[in-house]
């Protein structure tokens, strides 16, 4: 029975995956369906990974900062759910606080562009404190390098 779950947990990021490659191969409209699918059949209670990994890509296929905050939202929710004990059937060497600087630095991302720099400041300075977590390599010195970019913003705002 855990065999059947865990390959069909695997399907669902499969699914994912594949969206998260037509958006980044530019096809953010298909991208948008697809995740909008998923998200219909996993919904608002489902799988704290999946919900996580599919709302933090659909965030990036809006148009509306709005719509983008909400669904940065929904990410970080979903994460504050998801147990390490679950990732790790996913990807071993990943702890649950490595995702929080990421969010975080979207969420400020979406409160700039919709012109609320406190709260853009809120979540820069939970990004900032969260970066412990993250190894040194290319992904974590981008996020880094992302941080002090967003600053510096919203400094010389």
């Amino acid at each position: 029975m855990r065999e059947q779950q865990e390959a069909s947990d695997d399907a669902v990021m499969t699914r994912i995956g594949q969206a998260i490659m037509l958006l980044h191969g530019g096809d953010r409209e298909e991208a948008r369906n697809r995740f909008g699918a998923l998200w219909s059949e996993i919904g608002e209670v489902g799988d704290p990974l999946h919900r996580c990994t599919l709302a933090h890509y659909m965030a990036d296929t809006q148009d509306d900062p709005g719509d983008e905050l909400a669904w940065d939202l929904r990410a970080l929710s979903a994460v504050e759910g998801l147990s390490e004990e679950r990732l790790s059937r996913h990807q071993e060497a990943l702890e649950v606080r490595a995702f929080y600087p990421s969010l975080h630095l979207n969420l400020a991302a979406d409160y700039v562009k919709l012109r609320r720099p406190e709260a853009a400041r809120v979540h820069l300075d939970r990004a900032r404190a969260a970066t412990d977590v993250l190894a040194d390599d290319g992904y974590a010195n981008g996020v880094r390098a992302a941080i002090d970019r967003l600053e510096r913003s919203l400094r010389d705002e």
